[in-house]
């Protein structure tokens, strides 16, 4: 037998009560705006159960804030003083410089870091961090200061286990994490088979998990990072044997694939090949690395079957993860211009067409060596290793 729910307590409204309310509910979002509405759908005779579906908060939200109205009125929708001991005056003084800090940041002067406020106040550099964002969001929305936050000095420990995060600025937030993750994991200051962990990213950072997430996704896309179901997600690892091995049959059958095709290149492989040529321009000029990797991957993959020959394609295939994971096509890591190493596509599609395979082995074996440089505009002028 089911139990029906107890009758709610009757909610009568004073002509005052109710204006203050109804101004109250009209509020932005937020706690005010809805223990006022709470209070009102009480006063229609609605029950806990119709205003919680209502208002998508629980039954015992709604009994909560029904009983604190009867028993102490509007003063009853406001939070109790928190429980513990007063705030201490370093933690007053501290607020106080902060909250001068941010008012000279809105004139232009620049943000100190957060360890150079937490040694002039004595609190750790997380209080210092906390304290901030509560005096900037204190601020209307038009007086906070564009982009700044405390500084995060490099090497400084107890704020997650990245080197160096910075607090970011609130738009574009999974960016700024994916390019400055991207920057540690290129430059070797998170070594291959480190663990990255979203929570403790984030609250390097000082967002919520989301951003982080999303750069970590786009960081896999790019090979930089490998993700294992109940595992983890970690720094890509890359053993150099393995990647020479790989790259060893990649050189052979980009030649033998180039030979075959030179001079005998179909209309629907010129139309693949083409677009994909536009694809690398594209993503080069707009810095999307795994773009440009899944057009690379593409256009040899388009080679390799211009040239017709089933047990080829087949044994592509097969190598064609090897490739991505070992980093041995499209490498992530590569410091070269990804704007010349797509021009250079555009050259291997051009000597394709030029029908000369004892041009286009050679020129295709040395670019699946790693040896592209040499084709490249003046490759000593930027000292970048071999590319893609």
């Amino acid at each position: 037998m089911t139990v029906p729910d107890p009758p709610a307590a009757f909610v009568q409204l004073s002509a005052e009560d109710r204006a203050a309310l109804v101004g109250s509910s009209q509020q932005p979002p937020g706690a005010a705006r809805l223990r006022s509405r709470i209070v009102l759908a009480c006063a229609e005779g609605l029950t806990n159960a119709e205003i919680a579906q209502r208002l998508g908060v629980s039954p015992a939200t709604v009994a909560k804030w029904r009983d604190r109205y009867l028993s102490r009125g509007i003063a009853g929708l406001s939070d109790a003083p928190r429980s513990g001991r007063p705030r201490s005056d370093t933690r007053q003084e501290a607020e106080a410089q902060v909250a001068a800090v941010l008012e000279q940041a809105r004139g232009g002067s620049p943000v100190p870091s957060t360890r150079a406020l937490s040694d002039a106040l004595g609190l750790s550099q997380s209080t210092v961090a906390r304290i901030w964002r509560e005096q900037q969001d204190k601020l209307p929305e038009p007086a906070r200061p564009r982009n700044r936050r405390p500084r995060q000095e490099p090497g400084r420990a107890g704020d997650g286990p990245v080197p160096g995060a910075p607090r970011v600025p609130r738009q574009l937030l999974s960016d700024h994490v994916y390019t400055q993750l991207r920057d540690w994991i290129v430059g070797g200051q998170l070594a291959p088979g480190r663990r990255l962990v979203e929570s403790e990213i984030a609250r390097g950072f000082g967002t919520s998990q989301a951003p982080c997430r999303e750069a970590i996704k786009r960081l896999a896309y790019e090979g930089l990072v490998i993700s294992q179901a109940h595992r983890g997600t970690y720094v890509a690892r890359v053993s150099e044997r393995q990647a020479q091995d790989v790259r060893d049959i990649r050189v052979m059958f980009e030649e033998y694939a180039a030979r075959r095709v030179a001079g005998r290149l179909d209309a629907e492989h010129t139309r693949l090949l083409t677009e994909d040529v536009h694809r690398l321009r594209r993503a080069a000029a707009q810095d999307d690395i795994g773009a440009f990797r899944d057009a690379d991957m593409s256009f040899h993959r388009h080679v390799c079957e211009a040239a017709r020959n089933a047990a080829l394609i087949r044994l592509w295939r097969m190598i064609e993860s090897s490739l991505w994971d070992l980093h041995v096509l499209g490498d992530p890591r590569y410091a070269g211009g990804w704007g010349a190493m797509a021009e250079h596509h555009a050259e291997l599609l051009d000597v394709l067409r030029s029908g000369d395979p004892d041009v286009a082995g050679p020129m295709f074996a040395d670019h699946a060596a790693g040896e592209a440089a040499r084709y490249l505009p003046d490759p000593s002028a930027s000292g970048a290793p071999p590319g893609p």
